[in-house]
């Protein structure tokens, strides 16, 4: 069934993505709406709070289709003048949008499950109730399957918390099942409003584990391992590209990524050749990865045994201090008293020293090994 619904949805679609989207929202909307009828029937008539809480926490999540409708919408708009990178946040802000609902829903769920609590009442039951329940399991579970099918296809974060949100449900529902069926067969009235603090309490949570997912996208996360190792592999199998660093990858949205490299190659090399290839990787990345990247062209010497021995010594020593340092643009300048060693080291973010600590720690070391080494150390971390 889920894939005649997404071969329905794209029909004729000149935007898979869009058309994806728009399928969950829609879906949602008919499905939570139609929960939230009749649980709300059911809570009204059993006078089950943590029914009533199930039934408009499923309006909710109505209403969140309806943000991932407009979000799909409004984040597929072409770019202009104010908006150079296009519109694709939107997604990450109707995400946020969703993880409030979240919350709010959580908070009322807590507020009602404790006034239940402190002035608990009889629950009515009915076989129907568990029929109406239980279909509603079996329906979110499948809301939760499909939206995990359609995140897969379109990585729209929005599916993702859609698809959580529908898994909460489920836990949620069944926490209410089991709430009634205690409230009915025991003497033990403070059920209902316990498990309903209970579901609150998950809801709560899964919303707190939707915001982090969108805050690092908002603010800036470092990208995922396997897309800067595709960027590196493409470069380096170029034979002039001998090395990459500073990568810095950019996230406007989905399809939306900015990146920037820079290239170790020969520095007697022909330039023209060389910029030509730079070109040649630039579109291959943007063919395969669908990423705009700019690359800087570094220019290093090779084949120079006194500048190779020297590297050699600086990677030992840093594989010595800590296996995670690595360093570039290393440059060697001679002088009759000394000889300057120049580098760039790149340091974990986590590593308990300060720049300050770390320098005076690999100057130690040279030290040990050649009294006329000087060191000038540039400390930076990786944007990957």
């Amino acid at each position: 069934m889920t894939k005649l619904l997404i071969k329905l949805a794209c029909r004729n679609s000149k935007d898979e993505r869009k058309s994806m989207s728009l399928l969950s929202g829609i879906f949602g909307i008919i499905c939570n709406t139609i929960l939230c009828l009749f649980k709300f029937a059911v809570g009204s008539i059993s006078g089950s709070v943590s029914i009533t809480a199930d039934a408009v926490n499923n309006l909710s999540d109505a209403g969140s289709g309806i943000v991932t409708i407009a979000s799909s919408k409004l984040s597929n708009k072409p770019i202009d003048e104010e908006h150079p990178f296009g519109h694709g946040r939107i997604e990450y802000i109707s995400a946020l949008i969703i993880s409030f609902l979240i919350f709010i829903m959580s908070f009322e769920l807590a507020k009602s499950s404790v006034e239940k609590i402190i002035s608990p009442s009889e629950v009515k039951f009915s076989i129907w109730y568990i029929v109406v329940l239980s279909a509603a399991i079996i329906t979110k579970l499948y809301m939760a399957l499909l939206n995990h099918r359609l995140y897969k296809e379109t990585q729209n974060i929005n599916l993702k918390a859609v698809k959580q949100d529908s898994l909460n449900d489920c836990i949620a529902t069944a926490s209410t099942i089991v709430a009634l069926l205690i409230s009915t067969f025991t003497s033990f009235k403070l059920a209902d409003g316990i498990i309903g603090l209970i579901v609150a309490i998950v809801i709560f949570i899964s919303g707190i584990n939707i915001l982090k997912d969108i805050t690092g996208k908002l603010l800036g996360q470092a990208p995922d391992e396997e897309l800067v190792k595709s960027i590196e592999e493409i470069m380096l199998s170029e034979d002039m590209i001998v090395g990459v660093h500073d990568l810095i990858v950019h996230d406007y949205g989905p399809n939306r990524i900015i990146a920037s490299a820079h290239a170790e190659v020969p520095s007697d090399g022909d330039i023209l050749e060389i910029h030509d290839i730079i070109d040649n990787v630039e579109k291959t990345i943007s063919e395969k990865l669908k990423i705009i990247i700019c690359i800087h062209m570094d220019p290093i010497v090779l084949n120079d045994e006194e500048l190779d021995s020297y590297k050699a010594l600086t990677d030992e020593i840093l594989k010595k201090l800590d296996g995670r340092y690595t360093f570039h643009d290393f440059r060697l300048v001679k002088g009759p008293s000394h000889t300057n060693l120049i580098f760039d080291l790149v340091v974990p973010h986590k590593t308990g020293k300060t720049s300050q600590e770390i320098i005076k720690s690999v100057k130690k070391e040279f030290k040990k090994k050649d009294e006329k080494i000087n060191l000038i150390i540039t400390v930076e971390h990786s944007f990957t």
